[in-house]
């Protein structure tokens, strides 16, 4: 069985958000091994596909696992699994994946890039919790419940400084949401190629810090588009990889754009 390491929401190696990515001959084997597979390629997502019969309404089946937890929703690696099914002749045109969140489209355009079509997150105007502002290391100036497919606690700043200065108390954010904490804050020099910038912490599907999250932006793109007043923005995640992701508002759907590049291939044998 083949299996691939892709960097997603980037163009270049050794940026954006890493994700494994197997496409398996049949139906999904038993739970244990994928978390197992997960666990040992040991990034943020690994992404497990299948082909569906025709004539059905998704083309691939399609589960991601954390190295220690199934999830609802996975943008990078949704992005990375279209980057393989393209670039190995598999699948060709837009996919569609049959997921837990519904049925997911991913369209590659002339120019390499690929574009997801995600539900956006219903948001929620909550009161931040107390306690969230020590654990973070800053205080909210607003929060969000992001709804059950995200499963997040989204945190507005003051400012872009404020966000890529955080070190905050991983083990404590877990008590604030089911998955963990978005915070965000409006880009200081939209002239620099993007209009907000966030940072992911997850510790509750074992990962401190994400460096690019897909679904995270399902709720960051309503958020700032309607505090920005354009259905058309472009978000950079400020992890140590860094990326970007570009978001579009349709209805209750958001366009995620990004690129993809294949940095590992390798055989699994287990």
């Amino acid at each position: 069985m083949r299996i691939r390491i892709v960097d997603a929401f980037t163009d270049r190696p050794f940026a954006g958000n890493p994700a494994g990515v197997l496409l398996l001959d049949d139906v999904f084997p038993d739970d244990d091994w994928l978390q197992n597979v997960a666990m040992e390629v040991n990034h943020a997502e690994t992404a497990f596909a299948h082909r569906l019969p025709e004539g059905g309404e998704a083309d691939w089946a399609l589960r991601w696992f954390t190295p220690v937890a199934e999830v609802a929703m996975c943008g990078h690696a949704t992005l990375a699994t279209a980057h393989v099914l393209h670039t190995t002749g598999a699948h060709e045109g837009p996919v569609r994946f049959a997921t837990r969140s519904g049925v997911l489209i991913a369209t590659p355009a002339a120019d390499g890039s690929i574009t997801l079509d995600f539900p956006a997150a219903p948001l929620t105007r909550v009161e931040a919790p107390a306690g969230v502002a020590g654990a973070l290391g800053a205080e909210p100036v607003a929060a969000f419940d992001t709804g059950a497919n995200v499963g997040d606690l989204l945190v507005e700043l003051a400012d872009e400084k404020t966000v890529l200065g955080l070190t905050p108390d991983h083990r404590s954010l877990g008590a604030y949401s089911s998955r963990g904490i978005i915070a965000t804050a409006r880009a200081e020099d939209p002239t620099r190629g993007y209009d907000f910038v966030s940072r992911c912490f997850f510790p509750n599907v074992g990962i401190d810090e994400d460096p690019v999250t897909g679904s995270a932006h399902t709720a960051l793109a309503p958020h700032w588009s309607a505090r920005l007043g354009r259905d058309d923005l472009t978000g950079l995640q400020a992890s140590r990889r860094t990326g970007l992701v570009r978001t579009r508002l349709r209805g209750d759907r958001t366009l995620l754009t990004g690129r993809a590049v294949t940095v590992i291939e390798g055989e699994l044998h287990a």
